[in-house]
This record gives C-alpha cells, sequence and structure tokens, in this order.
C-alpha cells in the first residue's frame, strides 16, 4: 500500500528535523514545498508532502507517523 502524510510546522529548524526523521524512515518527498504566511499566528509556515510504500492493507486506524 501507499501512505501518504502532510507535515507542517512553524518556519525553523524543528520542520527540517521533522521531514529529515520521516526521510529516515523510508518516507519520500512528494511534490514541492510550502510556505505561508500565519496570519492568525503571525508567523511563516511551511508544509511537505511525503509518501511510503509498505506492505499491508489500508485501515483509517493506521498511525501514519508510526510507519
Amino acid at each position: 500500500m501507499k501512505l501518504y502524510r502532510f507535515l507542517t510546522a512553524d518556519d525553523s529548524s524543528a520542520f527540517c528535523h521533522k521531514v529529515t526523521e520521516a526521510l529516515n524512515k523510508g518516507w519520500a518527498l512528494h511534490g514541492s514545498p510550502t510556505y505561508s504566511f500565519d496570519a492568525a499566528n503571525g508567523v511563516m509556515r511551511c508544509g511537505q508532502a511525503v509518501v511510503k510504500e509498505t506492505s499491508g492493507t489500508y485501515s483509517p486506524e493506521i498511525k501514519l507517523g508510526e510507519q
């Protein structure tokens, strides 16, 4: 099955670490990163989609971050 996640965080090194951790767990970048101003909180936000091929059958109960 193919899994999909969209990672987001404030524009900081924490976002880069989040994406790096996913890559080291076998996830692959999917598309371009996004960058946008969050007016409600007054900060820039980053986003990156990642995908991963794995065995098994999809279920909404799957904890994607643990894959």
